[in-house]
């Protein structure tokens, strides 16, 4: 499976840190998701140096470098779930404003639109049923929304704690050796198709093995 998300406007602005930090304590969790983890949808193919939307506005729109690098290291997949993650946001963004005597606002940038998002599933027709099969999907044919869709959508959205990769592998064709490889595999500083040659890699070793 394959997806792609619609996204809406939230109506909800933020032109400096505080109002920032006062949206993330009310806006809806699906926010939250669409400007951390759905970043990487968005960006398939290069890893940027700040790997959310509220890092990213930061560093770029109001200029203020030291929240946008603090915002960057935040894994989100270090968290249960979206409200650990609003929780961790807004105890960061909320210590660094108490540092500073001014509120760091948008003077010549763009302020902070939140959206939501919803995701819609696309089969591909594709189907696998050994290993070979599945890397030659991976590395020749699916496009890097399906790796999005079973590693990351599957997982963190739908509260789910494996992928459906590592599932699939290990229930499916009984390698729970590859299945452990695939779901330590972190995706945060990654694009999708980072993450899409890593998973080739491990599927490649595997292979040898057998």
């Amino acid at each position: 499976m394959g997806c792609w998300t619609l996204r809406e406007m939230l109506g909800r602005r933020a032109f400096d840190e505080q109002e920032l930090l006062d949206a993330l304590d009310e806006v809806p969790t699906d926010s939250i998701y669409v400007h951390t983890y759905g970043n990487l949808l968005r960006h398939k193919y290069i890893a940027g140096p700040y790997p959310n939307d509220f890092a990213t506005w930061a560093a770029i729109q109001v200029r203020d470098r030291v929240l946008g690098e603090k915002l960057a290291v935040i894994d989100p997949f270090e968290f249960p779930d979206l409200e650990a993650v609003r929780a961790e946001l807004i105890s960061l963004i909320d210590d660094h404003l108490r540092s500073m005597r001014s509120v760091p606002r948008v003077v010549f940038g763009e302020p902070f639109d939140f959206l939501q998002s919803r995701v819609v599933e696309v089969p591909t027709g594709i189907r696998v049923q050994t290993l070979r099969e599945f890397r030659d999907a991976l590395a020749e044919t699916v496009d890097a929304s399906v790796i999005f869709y079973h590693m990351i959508e599957a997982r963190l959205h739908k509260g789910r704690k494996q992928s459906h990769f590592s599932v699939w592998i290990e229930e499916g064709l009984g390698n729970r050796a590859l299945a452990e490889s695939v779901g330590r595999l972190d995706p945060y500083g990654l694009s999708l198709e980072g993450i899409r040659t890593r998973l080739v890699a491990l599927c490649d070793s595997a292979l040898k093995q057998e």
